[in-house]
């Protein structure tokens, strides 16, 4: 449900307007997204509710009130396989993340003490698949303490698919599903906390941990997860290419050689071997290591969640 799902991205943006906020001009916030969560409901033949949730967030709030925050669409998760990439290719038309950019007046409610609550009224713009979207909502923010706030929706948010003129993804869905109705209007709720970035210390960092040592950290159960990012394009069984070519095998296999998979002219071009230390830098920043590749996938941010997944793909890609 393409509209849906862009409401989401502009609500998760909106909702990050308010932790700045809570500590004045000074401070800016992060998205804690292993704590955060948006939710949105369909019915499908009348009857049949559903629940489906993103697994991809990320977002900041700087300290004049400048919100910019990504859903992962790929990470759209419906409980079923098959549909989440049918989602991903017929509503999502392949496109990596959903961008809302905001920004918030910081005076409106600066100081606010923990333990008391706002509900504050903010305006975005949503970037999804080519296409700007004016949003503006309502939401509810809570100050957890001195350096972490929830926002959530005020209301519930009931969203229109055809007002983003979606109405042919949908259909395409049903169709596909042989389904004689799929909801144009469902509701959708988010819970997001925000930390208050800390102050960079005046001693200088430990060194961090190498390449190797974060691969043999890695926990291929955690990684099986952020897989879910890559799944809609990716497989780990052999044979198996999809918008992106299959996995199976990849560890110290050269670039662009998996049979019967188009790879850009970048990529034949890279002369890389899929070590540890290249898909670490590759994964982090796919734009960035081979520039020109064809992968939209804006990078993984996290290192535990580069480790976890290489840990997860030795697991489930050797030979």
């Amino acid at each position: 449900m393409k509209s849906l799902f862009s409401t989401l991205v502009a609500l998760v943006s909106l909702g990050l307007a308010g932790p700045a906020l809570a500590d004045g001009h000074a401070q800016s916030w992060t998205l804690d997204s292993d704590n955060s969560k948006i939710a949105f409901g369909s019915v499908k033949k009348d009857t049949v509710g559903e629940i489906h949730t993103f697994d991809g967030l990320s977002g900041s709030v700087s300290a004049n009130g400048a919100v910019l925050v990504e859903i992962e669409l790929s990470t759209v998760d419906t409980l079923i396989d098959i549909r989440n990439e049918r989602i991903m290719e017929h509503v999502f038309k392949g496109t990596p993340v959903a961008i809302l950019a905001a920004t918030f007046d910081m005076d409106e409610i600066a100081g606010l003490p923990v333990g008391d609550t706002a509900v504050i009224d903010v305006e975005g713009t949503l970037t999804l698949v080519g296409t700007n979207v004016d949003v503006e909502t309502e939401m509810f923010v809570a100050r957890l303490s001195e350096s972490r706030v929830l926002v959530t929706t005020s209301d519930m948010v009931m969203l229109s698919t055809a007002e983003a003129g979606l109405t042919a993804g949908i259909d395409k869905l049903m169709e596909l599903a042989d389904l004689p109705g799929i909801t144009r209007v469902a509701p959708v709720t988010m819970r997001l906390i925000f930390n208050a970035d800390e102050k960079k210390a005046e001693a200088a960092p430990a060194a961090p941990a190498t390449v190797q040592e974060i691969a043999v950290l890695g926990d291929a159960k955690a990684g099986k997860k952020v897989f879910r990012k890559c799944k809609a394009c990716h497989s780990v069984k052999d044979g198996k290419n999809g918008a992106g070519p299959s996995l199976h095998g990849i560890f110290d296999a050269s670039a662009a050689q998996v049979e019967g998979f188009k790879y850009s002219k970048a990529m034949t071009d890279s002369g890389l071997i899929w070590t540890t230390e290249t898909l670490t830098q590759f994964i982090a920043a796919p734009r960035k290591f081979v520039k020109g590749t064809s992968m939209a996938f804006p990078g993984l941010k996290k290192e535990d969640d580069i480790a976890n997944l290489l840990a997860y793909l030795a697991e489930e890609t050797a030979d």
